[in-house]
C-alpha cells in the first residue's frame, strides 16, 4: 500500500477514538437508570484559551451527571462550547479547573474507549462501506471473524445491507453518515459522542435517521452525548436536554422529557410532553419561531 494511503488511513481511524457497546445487553433508558458510577460525569468544570489578546472562557461551572444507558441531548447558541465539552469527555482538551470522569475513572487523556460521530462522515474513498467499518478493528487488531460479525450486525441495524460493496462517492449523505454511526460503534462503546452528525442531511433523511438511532440507542444501551442545534431533534431523541448560554457557555436549565423510550416520529411529536420540552427549550434560547 502506497505510504500517503497507509497514513492516511491511520489518521481516519484515530480521527475517531475507538468504540465499545453491547448488543445483547438490555436498554435502560433514561435518567437515574444508571447503577453505581455515572457514566459520564462533569465536575465544576472550566475551559480557558489564550487568545493573541486575552484570554477566553470557553466553559465555566459545568457539572453534569450522565447514567449509563442514559441519552442526553445538548443544545444552545453558536460558539457556547457544545463540542468543546464532546472534546473534554473524549480526552481531547484538558479542563483548565474540574474534574471530568468516565466510569468513576479521570479522563486524563485521549481516551480510546469511545466512539465519536461527527457531522463529516470522515470516509475513505478508496474504501467500500464495509472496508470503512472495519477500519479501526485492523488498526486495533481485533480478531477478523468477532469483527466481520459485529459489522454485519451493525449493517442490518442502519439499513446498510447490500450496499456493502459500495464506495463513498456511490452513498448518499445520509448513507455515509450510517457507514461512520456503524464505524463508531464497531468496538462497542460504552460511550458514543455525537457533534452535530445530522446537522448536513435534507430533513426527511434528518428524520429516518433521527428514528433509526432511537431503535440503535434502545438495543445497544449505549450512553449517548448528542450536540445538535435541533430542539425538535434534541427533545425527540433525549432522555434529558442540556440546555446552555452563550459564551462562556454554562449550563441554563437541564430540561426532563419525560417520553418513553421506544418513540414513533410523528405521533411523538404529537404528544403533550414532546410539546412542552420543546416549547421551554425555544425559551431559554429565546427562540422566536416554532421552527428549529
Amino acid at each position: 500500500m502506497p505510504k500517503g494511503r497507509a497514513t492516511s488511513e491511520r489518521a481516519a481511524a484515530e480521527e475517531a477514538p475507538a468504540e465499545r457497546t453491547s448488543v445483547e445487553r438490555a436498554p435502560t433508558a433514561g435518567a437515574g437508570a444508571g447503577v453505581g458510577a455515572a457514566s459520564v460525569q462533569l465536575d465544576d468544570v472550566q475551559v480557558r484559551f489564550r487568545s493573541k489578546k486575552r484570554d477566553v472562557t470557553a466553559l465555566s461551572d459545568i457539572s453534569l451527571d450522565v447514567s449509563p444507558g442514559e441519552f442526553v441531548a445538548i443544545v444552545g447558541p453558536s460558539g457556547c462550547g457544545k463540542s468543546t465539552l464532546l472534546k473534554l469527555v473524549a480526552g481531547l482538551l484538558t479542563a483548565s479547573s474540574g474534574e471530568v470522569l468516565l466510569g468513576g475513572e479521570r479522563v486524563k487523556g485521549p481516551r480510546h474507549d469511545i466512539g465519536y460521530v461527527f457531522q463529516r462522515a470522515a470516509l475513505l474513498e478508496w474504501r467500500s462501506a464495509l472496508r470503512n467499518i472495519l477500519l479501526q478493528a485492523e488498526m486495533r487488531r481485533m480478531p477478523a471473524a468477532r469483527a466481520r460479525a459485529r459489522a454485519d450486525e451493525l449493517i442490518r441495524m442502519t439499513g446498510l445491507t447490500g450496499f456493502e460493496d459500495a464506495y463513498p462517492h456511490e452513498l448518499s449523505g445520509g448513507m455515509q453518515q450510517r457507514v461512520a454511526l456503524c464505524r463508531a460503534l464497531l468496538h462497542e462503546p460504552p460511550v458514543l459522542l455525537m457533534d452535530e452528525p445530522f446537522g448536513a442531511l435534507d430533513a426527511l433523511t434528518r428524520e429516518q435517521l433521527n428514528t433509526e438511532l432511537n431503535r440503535i440507542w434502545r438495543t445497544t444501551g449505549t450512553t449517548v452525548l448528542l450536540v445538535t442545534h435541533s430542539i425538535s431533534e434534541a427533545v425527540y431523541l433525549a432522555d434529558r436536554v442540556v440546555v446552555m448560554s452563550p459564551r462562556p457557555g454554562t449550563i441554563t436549565e437541564i430540561i426532563e422529557v419525560g417520553l418513553p423510550a421506544e418513540r414513533d416520529y410523528g405521533e411523538t411529536l404529537g404528544r403533550p410532553e414532546f410539546r412542552a420540552a420543546a416549547a421551554r427549550i425555544r425559551e431559554l434560547l429565546g427562540a422566536v419561531s416554532a421552527q428549529d
